[in-house]
């Protein structure tokens, strides 16, 4: 089977409007992400805009690209919700049914990239879908008056304002008259990641991610430097967003398949597909990287340096892999060392 894989941009905009954007990569203009049941979407908040409470039917990691936000999440059941408070730079893993809501108290814009498994969605169109229990497209809204009269004990003009009051769907700017939470209440160690400290999360470091399937990892490459070649030798995918900066990236699949070969820019996403090996060359700004795993504790075989096969095959073999002189295969092997 043929994948496109070339590098792509958000192709929908969910909503735009006063208090920030939805913004998402869909199986419909990207096949590859339907195919490999992955999503991935950019929640931008400008400062007091505000995300309603909402669960989703996937399992994602988000990151905070730029800014601060305040988190509430709350489980299935659960008496009260965990306020969370995230930086640039902050790693959050959110599982599906979870609840949260999502309140820039910031000056500035806040921008988080999430990237997850579509596996388990509704849905199967390579992409998230969010439930939201208020507002235009909110569960209260669409159960009739009378069905909230009795469920919630209120009388019919009491129901009415009570499921239909909230008339924003998904984001909007909330008014200085409310006072949002603005302290956590909870150790953020439990929830939240900083890739700025650890440049790699797993269930090793952070074992909440067994219950999700997912790892995450920030690479940093400086100008004109190489991302050796890797593949993962479980089964796994890897979806990467260019944060920020340029460069060029190749895959090779089956069968020694060139299936890839591209420039990449900022905000751009791309799927390595599972076996497959991903290489990548810089430009003269360098790339910064986000990349989740389909795997909690992710296995990475490597092509090159000290890591790689050509280290741990011995001579004689890579002399006959390589049909090469053995000066030649010692100077190669040297290369990785």
């Amino acid at each position: 089977m043929e994948l496109n894989l070339s590098p792509q941009l958000a192709d929908t905009t969910i909503y735009e409007g006063e208090g920030g954007g939805y913004y998402a990569w869909t199986g419909a203009k990207f096949p590859v992400l339907a195919e490999a049941e992955l999503g991935a979407g950019k929640l931008v908040l400008q400062p007091r805009g505000f995300a309603l409470p909402h669960y989703a039917d996937t399992d994602k990691i988000g990151y905070v690209i730029q800014g601060t936000c305040t988190v509430g999440l709350l489980s299935p059941n659960s008496p009260q919700e965990k306020v969370l408070i995230i930086n640039e730079g902050d790693a959050i893993p959110v599982g599906e049914g979870i609840i949260s809501w999502w309140f820039n108290g910031g000056e500035s814009d806040t921008t988080i990239i999430f990237l997850g498994k579509s596996s388990k969605s509704y849905n199967p169109t390579g992409q998230f879908h969010y439930f939201f229990l208020t507002g235009a497209l909110g569960f209260l809204g669409g159960f009739s008056t009378d069905f909230i009269s009795k469920i919630y004990d209120f009388n019919e003009a009491d129901a009415v304002k009570l499921a239909k009051s909230q008339t924003n769907a998904l984001i909007f700017k909330v008014g200085p008259e409310i006072n949002m939470p603005s302290q956590p209440n909870c150790n953020k160690d439990e929830y939240v990641f900083n890739l700025n400290d650890y440049s790699l999360i797993t269930a090793e470091n952070f074992p909440v991610l067994d219950k999700i399937g997912l790892s995450g990892s920030l690479v940093r490459l400086r100008p004109n430097a190489i991302l050796e070649p890797s593949y993962s030798t479980d089964g796994s995918f890897r979806i990467i967003y260019v944060i920020k900066g340029s460069g060029r990236v190749q895959i090779v699949g089956l069968n020694g398949t060139r299936v890839l070969d591209s420039n990449v820019q900022k905000d751009q996403l791309f799927v390595v597909p599972k076996y497959f090996a991903v290489a990548l060359l810089t430009n003269e700004d360098g790339l910064e990287l986000f990349c989740v795993t389909t795997s909690s504790r992710p296995m990475l075989g490597q092509l090159a340096w000290s890591t790689s096969a050509w280290v741990g095959l011995s001579p004689p073999v890579l002399q006959a892999a390589l049909n090469l002189s053995p000066e030649f295969v010692k100077r190669f092997k040297s290369k990785n060392q």
